[in-house]
């Protein structure tokens, strides 16, 4: 049950960085989505999006991997 939960949270900010990395292609096509009222704001909010949920899985694991003592030495707290 643990795995599922911890499947689901990695889920729900991949999701958001999928649509940050969405976001901001449109942009780059002139596609600009309707609740957006210029492209410029379109790819800073697509970029936090992507930035936002790349940050917390890379913590995610890297808390994991803390735990589980499997990172080099530069990573461990001291």
């Amino acid at each position: 049950m643990s795995r599922i939960i911890a499947l689901i949270i990695l889920l729900i900010p991949g999701i958001f960085a999928a649509y940050g990395i969405k976001l901001m292609r449109d942009m780059f096509f002139g596609i600009q989505v309707s609740w957006l009222p210029a492209l410029w704001l379109q790819f800073v909010l697509g970029f936090l999006f992507f930035a936002a949920g790349l940050s917390f899985i890379g913590g995610f694991l890297l808390h994991r991997d803390r735990r589980n003592n499997k990172v080099q030495e530069r990573f461990k707290t001291k």
